[in-house]
């Protein structure tokens, strides 16, 4: 019996992914072992992701041990997979979506994202941007960690609520916490949230590759974030910068809002096309991008980048 290696972090949320996806293989009828690894963002903890440079920072190791051979496939949130991944790699499969909303974690069962000068914690430069523009009375802080970490500070009082993906919460079992859904017409996920990224080197044996996407590839998720994905790359971003994109199937057409949002949360530039088939879901993501770019998505991204140095 082929026993599959899984590359992940070692946060509990990725291992808890890892497990589901050692689940599914074994059902298959593979066997499985799970090698967990501390990432570069695992390890930074006192900086944002956009100071340390966010490419790669929760892949990198784990596509070096795809690229050396120790492991055959990576577990990944999909969101935080780079735009462009280097040609000996290849993203083989992904999971079946959770609900893709942001939720508002708070233990005060009041809470109220509408009360003055209520303290939002979140690592996320898009989630920052997007409540500076949609709830300009709060005020945003840094809150990086795991789950369990963050969920602390927040008992600390540090925050007065967390804004994370419902995701994760749920797959960790807090969604007895979550006090506010954001609606996906104004909080636009980032690509590929709520969704496990498979990645595997692009020379793994082909029959081999076959029966592990058979085993592991939810065809309507992939279908979409093929399109989230060519949105992504073609505005050449990654997790520092606050773009966002959200594809869906409705019946056979395939429809993708997604844009950019300037970080003080002024400046939004959205659009919304969809695709005849899935079969266009590359083209559709290039097309959206490209529209953005247009309007006023270039000079965002030139200021962001000036902004940083």
């Amino acid at each position: 019996m082929t026993t599959i290696r899984l590359a992940t972090r070692a946060s509990r949320l990725a291992l808890w992914q890892t497990e589901h996806v050692a689940h599914l293989l074994q059902k298959a009828g593979f066997e499985t072992e799970i090698v967990p690894m501390q990432t570069t963002g695992d390890a930074v903890q006192d900086r944002s992701l956009a100071k340390i440079g966010a490419k790669g920072v929760f892949t990198q190791e784990l596509e070096e041990s795809l690229l050396r051979g120790d492991t055959q496939l990576a577990v990944h949130s999909a969101k935080d997979v780079q735009s462009s991944i280097p040609r000996e790699l290849e993203l083989l499969a992904f999971l079946e979506r959770e609900q893709v909303n942001d939720v508002v974690l708070s233990f005060n069962d009041g809470f109220s994202l509408d009360k003055p000068g209520i303290v939002l914690g979140t690592s996320s430069t898009r989630r920052k941007a997007q409540l500076r523009r949609f709830y300009p009375h709060a005020e945003t802080a840094e809150a990086r960690g795991n789950l369990q970490t963050r969920l602390r500070k927040l008992e600390e009082g540090q925050f007065d609520a967390l804004v994370l993906a419902y995701a994760g919460v749920h797959r960790m079992g807090y969604e007895h916490l979550v006090r506010h859904t954001l609606p996906t017409a104004q909080f636009v996920p980032a690509t590929g949230q709520g969704s496990i990224a498979i990645e595997c080197a692009a020379n793994l044996d082909e029959g081999l590759k076959a029966n592990l996407k058979a085993a592991l590839d939810h065809l309507a998720t992939h279908t979409c974030l093929l399109a989230e994905r060519a949105f992504l790359h073609t505005m050449e971003g990654g997790c520092s910068i606050p773009s966002f994109a959200l594809a869906t199937l409705e019946g056979s057409r395939l429809r993708l809002h997604a844009g950019l949002i300037s970080l003080s949360g002024e400046e939004y530039v959205e659009e919304i096309q969809t695709a005849e088939t899935a079969a266009d879901a590359v083209e559709l993501g290039v097309r959206v991008a490209d529209t953005v770019l247009g309007r006023g998505g270039r000079e965002i991204l030139a200021s962001i980048r000036e902004h940083r140095g």
